[in-house]
């Protein structure tokens, strides 16, 4: 039976497959054989495929999805009641190990920066060695900010502690490869990530973020939670309006 799945992916995508063996690495007739045999990629290459096509390699490829559903487990490296449980030491080693990429998206965040007074520094010298900076903070004049300070029982503050933010990253702002953008989006998690680490805070309605739970989730190949997440923040960040 034929993978029409990986066929008609490759064609919404206006990709070919000499185009997809190209980027994944192989030669044209295995990427042939995948459609015509509905074979199944080794892991890597299928990753590497789904990744090109915008698509999860399940949906490709359900045969994987016991193999995806361990691998998504395994993502997990361990869960905070609330966010005061998180060891200030991980919020250090995260920040100062993160070589490519660090990704935050907060209504405001105040706690990190307060707490690591040279955090924007530390941010411009990253960007400054080739990583890429992105902050999405809440717009403070947003419905959205004044929405969720009112669920939060704390009013205007929310807003002021975004204003606040947004003030301390300034110093950062004039510094290539640092993006800050404000968004005016529903949050149901804080992101923070740090190369193939992050710690996602939800949001419980009726409860500020600090009391609400973390899960520190760790990206492994082939699995779906951490990619499912920022994805979740690459769509915010599209909607996302550059300061």
């Amino acid at each position: 039976m034929a993978n029409e799945r990986l066929r008609a992916a490759i064609s919404s995508k206006g990709e070919t497959i000499q185009s997809v063996a190209q980027h994944v690495g192989v030669d044209p007739k295995t990427v042939e054989r995948w459609i015509t045999t509905d074979r199944t990629p080794h892991r890597g290459h299928r990753w590497k495929a789904a990744n090109f096509l915008g698509v999860d390699e399940v949906y490709i490829w359900p045969a994987v999805q016991k193999q995806a559903e361990t691998a998504s487990t395994s993502e997990l490296i361990t869960y905070y009641p609330h966010r005061g449980a998180v060891p200030a030491p991980l919020w250090s080693s995260l920040i100062e190990k993160a070589k490519d990429q660090v990704d935050i998206l907060v209504y405001a965040g105040l706690f990190l920066f307060d707490s690591h007074p040279d955090l924007p520094d530390q941010l411009a010298e990253k960007a400054k060695a080739g990583a890429q900076i992105r902050v999405l903070l809440g717009d403070p004049d947003s419905e959205m900010v004044h929405q969720r300070g009112e669920e939060e029982g704390i009013g205007d503050d929310l807003a002021a502690r975004a204003r606040i933010t947004r003030r301390y990253l300034q110093p950062a702002m004039t510094t290539p490869g640092v993006e800050i953008r404000l968004h005016d989006t529903i949050l149901y998690n804080s992101i923070y990530r740090f190369d193939d680490d992050v710690l996602v805070n939800p949001h419980v309605l009726g409860a500020p973020a600090g009391q609400n739970p973390v899960l520190h989730f760790r990206y492994l190949p082939g699995a779906r939670t951490f990619r499912h997440y920022m994805r979740s923040f690459d769509y915010a960040w599209e909607r996302g309006l550059p300061e």
